[in-house]
Order: structure tokens, then C-alpha cells, then sequence
């Protein structure tokens, strides 16, 4: 018999309609493990109406205190974070080792939310006018909503509901029907922590949960990372609704590879960044573009150490097979990654390594594609111009810094890019002129730590305001300015029509 993935509302499982449950797999077996509760009309309005009810409290409590809470989250994070990450491996399949680098990257969030009494500092000048004083003051927005993807579980809802909760809001989370256990798990943490009931809610399902948060007229902003196409719709639907939107889309991270880098410094960071995490990452490098006559040494590089990556089940490392790269979360999305393989060998592409015939160690069911690695690929084919989110790696190569920068420039997507070089003047144009949101120099994974804000520019990012950092602070409060004047009773009095001036 199957476990149940219950709802987590007003402070406790809520079974949800028996009748509307998605099945939870093991990437690495490819045996369903749980049924996850799919959110009604009727699930929807509980957790918004628990959430609201909640948020008035909370919004009303100190600073100090909401810190306190945010604070013993962290403690208690700190203190079980394996036992998260064992969650995420077995329903995401990324290996041991890498899902406990995804907990540490969302306890950076925590740990700067726990600083929200400085964050919220509002301003203040005294005597803008004769006996008057002007200060400006920041305030939740209420209820939030938050709609996660696959590939972070743990990590991209920590992007947001720290600062949002810190900040005095009460959170809807609708987590990935794929993988949603890591949700509940932090929803009772946070109630072990001290955090009052409703502030915290996770709510599971499929679109008609999504599109119940992004109408319901009691929440008040929606957070959303995913595909490019969904994320546009997100943005589209929420801000109709009036609501404020931060919808993180796609992405096609290029890494730049000037002739005069650390060809093994970067054909070390091409594999990382390549195939972390099956490639299921939307700060993967997916595009290395080779410039000049670097292309043919640094594929054989790439290559050699793509040969020496271990494939199998990530619960078991690294204790036993020691594996490298678990499998991609589900059987269709496994076939969907293969099918972009069929096609760039089929227009033309030379195909370095071909990952449709890896030997994974692990049960013959599992959703396994090895390490795939494409060169002379170009800009017109589908696994240049499409988000494959798998680990397919493609080289293209380019004559002049400037052939590689216009061809990232070109890219619908603005997500993250890096270049590896040895030429400081190279890298710091490179910073100026390209158009991408997040850039490393000789960091093939820019993910900025969590006081600086993440997000990408173009088709990767539909709104104004990134996740976290002082961004986040300001996304998750409304500001209010405050005019006053204390005047003496002897002198104060008399009409006067004109607009008020200062004096």
C-alpha cells in the first residue's frame, strides 16, 4: 500500500478528495513509492482562508519574534538536514552528496531572514517642514503564494518563503506533484520551530491548484519558478488578478571558453556544470562555446572526464557505487531528454559521448540517460534553441570573443552565463556587455549567495523583481510613507485652500 501525500493546512495533514491523487515515483527504481493529494476548489479554499486568518496575527507580531521563529528553523534545519536530503534524493533521484547542496544553498535564505529586523528598517526625516516629519515604513503583503518546480524541491522554496514569512506573510506553497514530500517535511519543521498554525501551508496538486492561487483574490503576489512558457502564463494570469509576480522562467546558460584559459579548469567546470544533477538544473551549462582553435581540445578534455562519471542510485552514495549523477526525475521526461539526443544527431551534430546507452548502476527500471556530449553544434538546431533540462552538453564553436558574445546575446533566454579566461580586461567587458542576469568568471555556476538577488533578464525572468536579497525584502512588503505634525493648539488653526508647500 501507497502513502499518502496529504495537504498541510491550518497546522496539519488534510487528506485532500480521495479521488484526486497523482502517483510519486523513485527515479532510481522506477516503482511508485506515494500518491500525492491533488488540491479541489474545496482545498484551495481552506488553505487560503486558514492562510489569511493566520496572516493578520503574524503580521501584527514583532519583528523580533518572527526572527526568533526564523531562527529555530534554521537551528532545526541545521540539525536534520540529511534527513531532508534523503527525502529529496528519493523523489528527485539527484545523488546524496549534491541534494545536501541544494539544503545548504536554501539555509543561506533562512540565515539572511533571520536579519529582517535590519532588513526592514524604514526611513526617517525629521523637520521637512516646520513641525513636520516625514518617515517611510514597510508591511507585509498578506497572503503569498509560491509555486515550485521539480529540480530544487527544498531549495527554490527557501528562495522565497524565509524572507516572506520573516517579513510578516502567511505562505501558500504549491510544491511539484513530482516530488512534493520535502514540503510537508519543512511545514511540520516549521511548526516544531514555533511558527503559528497557517502561516505556513502547502498545497498539492496540478493546474487547477496553480491556477487557484494565481485567482484567488485573497492572495496578494505569487512567486513562481519553471518553464519559460509556464512562467509567462503565470505572470500573464497573476498580474490580471492584480497580484504582484516574480515568474523565474527557462533557460540556456552559455560558458565561454577564451583561448587563453586553464583548458582543465574549464573542462572540469563544462562536466560539473554540465551534468550536476542530471543536467536538471536551470543554472546548468548546456552550451560551451569553444573560441578559437580551443574547440578540439577542449571536447577531448570534456570527454575524458565524462567517461569517468559514475551513473546509478543516489541514495547509495557515497557509501557503496559512489555515484556521480543520479537519474532524471520521471520515465517521460527521461524520453523527452533522449528524443533531443535522436535529433542532434539527425541534424548534423557530431556525437562526442552518447548517454541513451549508459550502464547505470542501478535497477533496470530506473529513468537512466548517461552524460551526453554534442560538438559542432548551431544555433539552428533544437538542442541549441530549446531547454532540454537534461544532461546533454553542446559545443559550439566560435572564431572571436565577439562571434561568442553576440551569440549569447542572441538567445532568448538571459539566465546565467560564465567565461573562463585568464584576461582580466576579457572578463570585465564581458561583465559589461552581456545580456544575462548572473555571470561567473571562471565560475561556471553563478548562483549568488542569498544577501544578492537571483534571477535572469530576458525570457528568463517575467516581472521586475528577483528572489531574494533586498529584492526579495522589498517583493514580499508594501511601502507606506507617513506625514506628520504635532501642532501647537495656541497657534494652530485657519483655512487654507492653496496646495500645501513647504516651509
Amino acid at each position: 500500500m501507497t502513502t499518502l501525500i496529504s495537504h498541510w493546512i491550518d497546522g496539519q495533514a488534510h487528506p485532500g478528495t480521495p479521488e484526486r491523487v497523482g502517483d510519486v515515483t523513485n527515479p532510481a527504481t522506477g516503482r511508485v513509492t506515494g500518491q500525492v493529494a491533488f488540491a479541489g476548489p474545496d482545498e484551495i479554499e481552506a488553505a487560503v482562508a486558514s492562510a489569511k486568518k493566520a496572516s493578520l496575527d503574524w503580521g501584527r507580531t514583532s519583528v523580533s519574534a518572527r526572527a526568533q521563529v526564523v531562527f529555530r528553523f534554521r537551528e532545526l534545519l541545521n540539525s536534520r538536514k540529511d534527513e531532508l536530503a534523503r527525502i529529496i534524493t528519493s523523489e528527485h533521484g539527484k545523488v546524496h552528496s549534491d541534494a545536501l547542496g541544494e539544503v545548504a544553498r536554501g539555509q543561506e535564505v533562512v540565515e539572511f531572514a533571520c536579519g529582517i529586523p535590519h532588513l526592514l528598517k524604514g526611513g526617517n526625516s525629521p523637520q521637512v517642514s516646520t513641525g513636520v516629519d516625514v518617515k517611510s515604513i514597510r508591511q507585509p503583503l498578506g497572503v503569498v503564494g509560491i509555486i515550485s518546480p521539480f529540480n530544487f524541491p527544498a531549495m527554490v522554496p527557501m528562495w522565497f518563503f524565509p524572507v516572506a514569512i520573516a517579513a510578516g506573510n502567511a505562505v501558500v506553497l504549491k510544491p511539484s506533484e513530482k516530488d512534493p514530500s520535502a514540503a510537508n517535511w519543512m511545514a511540520a519543521l516549521w511548526r516544531e520551530a514555533g511558527l503559528p498554525d497557517g502561516v505556513f501551508t502547502v498545497l498539492h496538486g496540478d493546474k487547477v491548484a496553480v491556477d487557484g492561487l494565481l485567482d484567488h483574490p485573497d492572495v496578494a503576489s505569487i512567486s513562481f519558478v519553471g518553464s519559460t512558457p509556464i512562467a509567462e502564463y503565470v505572470y500573464e494570469r497573476a498580474s490580471r488578478a492584480g497580484k504582484r509576480v516574480q515568474a523565474l522562467g527557462g533557460a540556456k546558460n552559455h560558458m565561454v571558453v577564451l583561448p587563453d584559459a586553464d583548458l582543465d579548469l574549464a573542462a572540469d567546470a563544462a562536466v560539473s556544470a554540465g551534468y550536476g544533477s542530471a543536467g536538471e538544473r536551470c543554472m546548468a551549462i548546456s552550451v560551451v562555446v569553444a573560441v578559437g582553435d580551443t574547440g578540439d581540445e577542449l571536447v577531448a578534455k570534456i570527454a575524458e572526464r565524462t567517461g569517468t562519471l559514475v551513473i546509478g542510485d543516489g541514495a547509495d552514495a557515497p557509501q557503496d557505487i559512489g555515484a556521480d549523477m543520479g537519474p532524471l526525475v520521471t520515465k517521460v521526461h527521461r524520453d523527452k531528454v533522449a528524443s533531443y539526443v535522436d535529433a542532434g544527431a539527425a541534424e548534423g551534430a557530431t556525437l562526442v559521448v552518447d548517454g541513451r546507452a549508459v550502464d547505470a548502476k542501478g535497477e533496470a527500471d530506473g529513468f537512466w540517460l548517461g552524460p551526453t556530449l554534442f560538438d559542432h553544434v548551431t544555433p539552428e538546431m533544437s538542442i541549441y534553441t530549446d531547454e532540454i533540462f537534461g544532461p546533454v552538453l553542446s559545443v559550439v564553436r566560435a572564431e572571436t570573443y565577439a562571434e561568442a558574445l553576440d551569440l549569447i546575446n542572441a538567445n532568448k533566454y538571459g539566465n546565467g552565463t560564465a567565461i573562463f579566461t585568464s584576461n582580466g580586461g576579457a572578463a570585465r567587458a564581458f561583465e559589461t556587455d552581456v545580456q544575462v542576469g548572473m555571470i561567473g568568471v571562471n565560475v561556471p555556476i553563478p548562483v549568488p549567495m542569498a544577501y544578492y538577488s537571483f534571477g535572469g533578464w530576458k525570457a528568463s525572468l517575467f516581472g521586475d523583481t528577483h528572489a531574494h536579497g533586498a529584492e526579495g525584502v522589498h517583493f514580499f512588503t508594501r511601502g507606506k510613507v507617513v506625514t506628520t505634525r504635532w501642532p501647537d493648539p495656541a497657534t494652530a488653526g485657519g483655512l487654507e485652500l492653496a496646495f500645501p508647500k513647504n516651509s
